[in-house]
This record gives C-alpha cells, structure tokens and sequence, in this order.
C-alpha cells in the first residue's frame, strides 16, 4: 500500500506488519511442535500441566511450557490456570482422526515442504520447483518412494478435503449426474460427499494405483461403497467413461501444457452431455487480498510447474482442450468450482 493512502485508525503500523510477516515461520514451527507431539489429543479430556504433557512426550517441562504459552497467546490452546492447559477451537483442529482434523497438514507444511521453502530464492531465480532441488525429485516421486512421509500427506489432504468436500457438496446440484469420474480423488472425501447428496449417482473413483489401494477402507467406511467403483491408472494417459469429471486440486499442481492434456483426456472420455467441474481456489484482480496468491507461490516451490489461476486463465485453458467455460460459483469454504462443457 502506497504511504500516502489512508488507513484505518486501528490498522498495524508497517514496521510492525512487515516485522510480523518476517517472522511468520516462528508460530508455523511452534504449532507444528504441538502437532507432532499429540498434545491437542493428550488434552481431549481436560487440560493438563507442562509437566504433565513434557512426561508424556519426552520432552523438556521448561521449554514445552514455553512453546505452549505462546501458542496460548494466539489462541491455540488456553492457560486455565498457571501451567496448565487446555484446548480451544484452533487446537481442537489439532487432534487426530476428527473430520476436520488439521494436525497431519501442519505436520506436512513443517517438514518436507518446509524445507522447499528455505530454497525459495532458487525456484524464484529459474522458474524450477525449490523442493526437485532440495529433494533430487519431484514431490509426487518423493511421497511414493517414502510410504510414510506418503501417508502423512495423503491424510492432511483428506483433512482439508473434508472441509472442502462438505462446500462442494451443498454449494452443487450433481442430481442430474449419471457416473462422477472423481480424476485424482484421493482417498475419495470429495467423491463420497457428492455420493451421499445425490442418490442415485454413480461414482469413479480415479487415481494411481498406490493411492487407491490406500484408499480402500474409506470407501468402506463411506456408505456409498456399492456405488463407487475404484480405478488405478495415470490421468496423462486417459481416464475412465462418464459423464461428470471432478477434478479438486488437481490442475494447480501442473503447467499449462499438462494441465491440458489432463483436461483432454477428460473430454475424450466424457459423454455428449458432460460436465467438467474444476474445483479450485480462482485468484481475484488486482490487489485483493487473497490465500490462493500466496498459495501460488507455494505451488512455485513445491510443484512441477504449479500455479494458482484467474478465471480468465482458467478460460484459455479449457478451450485449448474442447471446452467452453460456463460459470464460476463460488463456495464457502474458499475454492470455487469452474464449470465447463464439451465445445
């Protein structure tokens, strides 16, 4: 913002703002400490000391103590009493197996693509992913060949999916969908949640086989297994019949050109009357604050070529693969879907 611009008579000084972006990574590693130690689950059943919590995670009293007094001051986690701690709405999301658990993607974001990101200058300089750099391979390669780290990331996405899904699900009417190809779907959150809405839809559940097999006891648990058929394959070489192709989170990943050739396949398999739905968070103009701006530079570190997108360039995108872009609906949980059909 321009220093002759007026501001609010409460807005942040600039020293103080730009001190606080610097310094950014600071609550970033602390809330990834109290994720990776389980402490919003050891307080599920009410709050506990430093003490108590150092004990059970083999950790220095002092310095947890510490750690959690500033998380505490930010309001994840509240000081009940001297020493002693309990959860709020924010560490709630820390604790594991809940629908909208968030603790595996703070995990994910801390390691790994943390790391990404020391490098950033690198992907700045050449246009290159910092994390290929870091790595010696790309981050799909990486997450197939280190299973764990693997798992990890795939339960964050289903985290943040379950957010998602639940928008997406109630933000569409996919009644009039005969079969849902859900293209790199997952564990299948997003597909089994247009499932349960829309009854007498069929659904695909599309991804690479490791990731299928993986996600075969949450299709179970869904209730909608018997209308999900699960398929392993490559969407740059082709993907299943359908007519409603679901693509969440997908097309940021890639450059133009593959995102191309993923969307071409879609159109090849899809019926006359299809739909493809592009769900994904479409940047504002101009200087809009927006998450997806930052995202994108995310993208830049840490995917082959990812970006976020404007409407407009998501627009060239799929005439160059035979569609024509109808609307963009927005949802409540951030993303928007991008619908387009056959040209």
């Amino acid at each position: 913002m321009s220093e002759n611009v007026p501001t609010d008579a409460g807005a942040v000084p600039s020293p103080v703002a730009l001190l606080q972006m610097m310094t950014g990574y600071w609550s970033s590693q602390a809330v990834y400490v109290a994720a990776k130690l389980g402490l919003a689950d050891r307080l599920a059943d009410g709050p506990k000391s430093a003490k108590e919590l150092a004990a059970a995670t083999d950790t220095d009293p002092s310095s947890l103590y510490r750690v959690m007094r500033a998380l505490a001051s930010v309001s994840v986690f509240t000081e009940t009493s001297s020493g002693h701690f309990g959860l709020t709405p924010m560490a709630d999301l820390l604790r594991s197996g809940t629908p909208e658990s968030m603790r595996t993607l703070a995990m994910v974001y801390a390691e790994e693509l943390y790391r990404a990101w020391g490098d950033f200058l690198y992907s700045v300089r050449t246009g290159k992913p910092a994390f290929d750099h870091m790595f010696g391979m790309n981050a799909f390669e990486y997450f197939e060949k280190n299973p764990e780290a693997g798992r990890i990331f795939n339960e964050a996405m289903v985290g943040y999916t379950n957010q998602v899904a639940a928008a997406v699900a109630q933000g569409y009417d996919f009644s009039s969908s005969g079969t849902i190809v859900d293209v790199g779907g997952g564990y299948g959150t997003l597909l089994t949640a247009t499932l349960r809405k829309a009854p007498s839809t069929k659904g695909v559940l599309f991804d690479l086989p490791h990731v299928i097999s993986s996600a075969e006891g949450a299709i179970t648990a869904s209730g909608v297994a018997d209308r999900c058929e699960r398929i392993g394959g490559d969407f740059f070489e082709s993907v299943p019949a359908g007519d409603t192709y679901l693509l969440s989170q997908i097309l940021h990943d890639w450059d133009d050109a593959r995102c191309v050739k993923i969307l071409q396949n879609c159109r090849k398999a899809m019926s006359a009357n299809g739909r493809l739905l592009v769900v994904e968070l479409v940047l504002p103009p101009g200087d809009q604050p927006s998450f997806g701006k930052w995202l994108d530079l995310h993208m830049l570190a840490v995917a082959p070529g990812g970006r976020e997108r404007t409407e407009a360039e998501y627009e060239v995108l799929f005439r160059a693969a035979g569609f024509t872009l109808e609307r963009v609906v927005p949802t409540a949980a951030g993303p928007s879907i991008v619908e387009g059909i056959p040209a």
